[in-house]
């Protein structure tokens, strides 16, 4: 495996959550620098073997308004 993609959004209590794709990987962060963090760290934890060489944040906001 050469990527591994994660989906993140704002979290409703503050913060980010994010989930990776194809992978049952699932992790938040206060900040988007403890966000990093803690994707590199799920990911060692998840992997023994083939670790991804590189990691895509896709950032996601969802805006709802009245019509």
């Amino acid at each position: 495996m050469t990527e591994i993609i994660f989906i993140v959004e704002e979290s409703p209590e503050g913060g980010y959550e994010a989930k990776a794709l194809n992978q049952s990987i699932f992790t938040e962060g206060d900040t988007l620098e403890e966000l990093k963090q803690n994707v590199k760290e799920a990911i060692h934890c998840h992997f023994e073997t083939d670790m991804p060489k590189m990691v895509r944040l896709h950032f996601v906001k969802e805006e709802v308004f009245a019509a």
